[in-house]
């Protein structure tokens, strides 16, 4: 039988990926299948999908949709989160997507190192674009840090990065995390019961028909 794949979109700095993390690790251990890590640069898959960028969105959304539904649903899933928003969420990506790259390609447990990366950045303030963080996490994991410091920021693994983030936008991905099982899209660490339903039984093809936007 062959394995089942689920695509797993997501930016390293993402609040939701976090939080959803385990639980899918677990539901991924339990259906026995196998993740597929696609790390994304965020904010041109979101606008694209016509998402409003951060500064964009008003405060009482900001305030529910990244503050309240953070607090609540950490709650829910038991993981543990800051009060705020991290001090370096908007440090570029380039250099922790990277080293989730690499890793893929020297065969680390992705699963593993992608929540010591997002758990180093919502529970404990770290800076994703600070080498020296990273490379304290990454020691931790008993992977080759250096090495993968290294490779993170080569012109294969950037280009490996941006055609995530372009594969993300032609698909119409929303944001992170987006799951993706046998082509049909689950976004949000919200719709993983969702994910896990599909598994067992499958939902139907897609028959819904809209009118034209615009």
């Amino acid at each position: 039988m062959a394995e089942i794949e689920i695509e797993y979109f997501y930016s390293t700095h993402s609040a939701f990926a976090y939080i959803g993390h385990q639980r899918l690790l677990d539901i991924c251990a339990r259906k026995g299948a196998h993740l597929r890590h696609r790390p994304i640069e965020l904010s041109p898959v979101v606008e694209h999908a016509g998402g409003l960028s951060f500064a964009g969105r008003t405060q009482a959304h900001v305030d529910y949709f990244f503050g309240r539904e953070i607090e609540r649903w950490a709650a829910f899933r038991g993981v543990e989160v800051l009060g705020h928003r991290p001090s370096f969420h908007d440090a570029p990506l380039a250099l922790s997507s990277g080293v989730m790259i690499a890793a893929a390609e020297a065969g680390c447990d992705l699963d593993r190192l992608a929540f010591a990366l997002l758990q180093g950045h919502w529970r404990d303030d770290m800076d994703l674009n600070d080498a020296g963080a990273l490379d304290e996490v990454l020691q931790r994991e008993g992977v080759d840090a250096a090495g993968l410091l290294k490779a993170a920021m080569s012109e294969p693994v950037q280009a490996q990065l941006a055609a995530n983030t372009q594969e993300a936008m032609a698909r119409n991905v929303f944001g992170s995390p987006t799951y993706v099982l046998n082509g049909d899209m689950f976004y949000g660490q919200d719709h993983l019961e969702l994910l896990e339903h599909a598994l067992e039984t499958p939902f139907g093809p897609h028959r819904f028909q809209n009118p034209p936007v615009g």
